[in-house]
C-alpha cells in the first residue's frame, strides 16, 4: 500500500510513562544476565522495538514470538530460524494453552549456558539466572508472566499499555524475572509498521486512520488469502479495494437506516474478525517481505 507520509507529522504513540519505562529498562539493564524479548508471531519485524539493540549491545537474548496459534506454523518457523544467531535464541509459544514454563526456563538456560560455564570453571556457585522480559504492548506479556509465576502478578488486558512499572518476579531457584511495561519508540520510518501493529491491536485505533489500516490488511488478503474472503463474506473480489470493502459491510448487514454501508461499524468489524481470527490465523509479515531485519 502507498506510504502516506502525510501522516507521520500527527502520529503520538510514545506517551511520558513510556519514555520513563525507557529510562528505567536502560537503567536495570546492568541488574540482570539476558533478556526475554516478546514480539507478535504474526509480525515478528514490526513488533520488534528498533531501540531495545541500541540499549542491549551483546547482552544475551532470548526472542519469544507469542501467539502461535495466531499465527502459521509454516512462517513462524522460518522466522524462528531467521532470527537466531550465536547470542540469540528463538522459540514460539501459545501462553493461553501450553505449559510455557519449562520451555522458556530451559530456552533461558540454553542462552546463558556460556556463561553459567564460566562461573563454574571460577569456582562459582551457579545462581539464579535474571531476566529483563521486555516487548511492545498487547504483545502478552503480563498473560507470560501470570502463566510463568502460576498466579496474578500483572493486570491482564486487550488494551495497550496495561504494565507501567518494573516488578521482579521470582519464577524458581533458576529463574528471576524482571517485567517491564510494554514501550514503543517515538517514531516509525516505515508507515507500514504502524498498520501492522494496529492490525494485532499494539497501538490505539486512534493513533492511525482506521479506512488505511482496514484497506492495508484487505490488499494483503486479496493478495495473499483471497479465499478467506469469500468463505468469511462470500462476496466478489472484483474491482478496487473500496468496493471490496464495501461488499464487506453489505454482507454482514453493516448497514446505516437509510441502508448505506456503516462505515465506521465495518471498519471495527473487520477489524476485529482479523484481531479474533475469523479468517483464520494470519503471519502478516513473511521472510521474503520489503522490510529488513531489525
Amino acid at each position: 500500500m502507498e506510504d502516506k507520509t502525510s501522516f507521520k507529522s500527527n502520529i503520538n504513540w510514545f506517551p511520558g510513562h513510556m519514555t520513563k519505562a525507557m529510562r528505567e529498562m536502560e537503567k536495570n539493564l546492568k541488574l540482570v544476565d539476558m533478556v526475554i524479548e516478546l514480539r507478535d508471531c504474526r509480525i515478528p519485524l514490526a513488533s520488534a522495538n528498533p531501540m531495545l539493540d541500541k540499549l542491549l549491545h551483546q547482552k544475551p537474548r532470548l526472542i519469544v514470538l507469542t501467539k502461535k496459534d495466531k499465527g502459521q506454523m509454516e512462517y513462524i518457523s522460518q522466522w524462528i530460524e531467521y532470527l537466531s544467531n550465536d547470542i540469540t535464541k528463538v522459540i514460539a509459544i501459545d501462553s493461553l494453552s501450553e505449559n510455557v514454563a519449562d520451555k522458556i526456563v530451559q530456552a533461558s538456560l540454553n542462552v546463558m549456558k556460556e556463561k553459567i560455564n564460566r562461573w563454574i570453571r571460577k569456582g562459582m556457585k551457579p545462581r539464579a539466572i535474571r531476566c529483563m522480559v521486555v516487548g511492545i504492548p498487547n504483545v502478552g506479556k503480563s498473560t507470560l508472566i501470570n502463566k510463568l509465576a502460576k498466579k496474578k502478578i500483572t493486570a491482564v488486558s486487550d488494551r495497550p499499555g496495561v504494565t507501567r512499572s518494573l516488578q521482579w518476579v521470582k519464577l524458581n531457584k533458576d529463574i528471576e524475572l524482571l517485567d517491564t511495561p510494554g514501550v514503543l519508540w517515538p517514531k516509525f520510518e516505515d508507515l507500514n509498521v504502524g498498520y501492522y501493529l494496529a492490525l494485532v491491536g499494539s497501538i490505539n485505533d486512534q493513533v492511525l486512520p482506521l479506512m488505511d489500516v482496514c484497506l492495508f490488511a484487505l490488499d494483503i488478503l486479496l493478495k495473499e488469502y483471497p479465499e478467506r474472503l469469500i468463505k468469511r463474506y462470500n462476496i466478489d473480489l472484483s474491482g478496487d479495494l473500496t468496493a471490496i470493502f464495501e461488499r464487506i459491510g453489505r454482507s454482514k448487514n453493516w448497514l446505516t437506516a437509510n441502508n448505506q454501508v456503516d462505515v465506521q461499524r465495518t471498519m471495527m468489524m473487520f477489524l476485529n474478525d482479523i484481531r479474533d481470527d475469523k479468517l483464520g490465523p494470519i503471519t502478516w509479515e513473511k521472510i521474503n517481505g520489503n522490510r529488513e531485519s531489525i
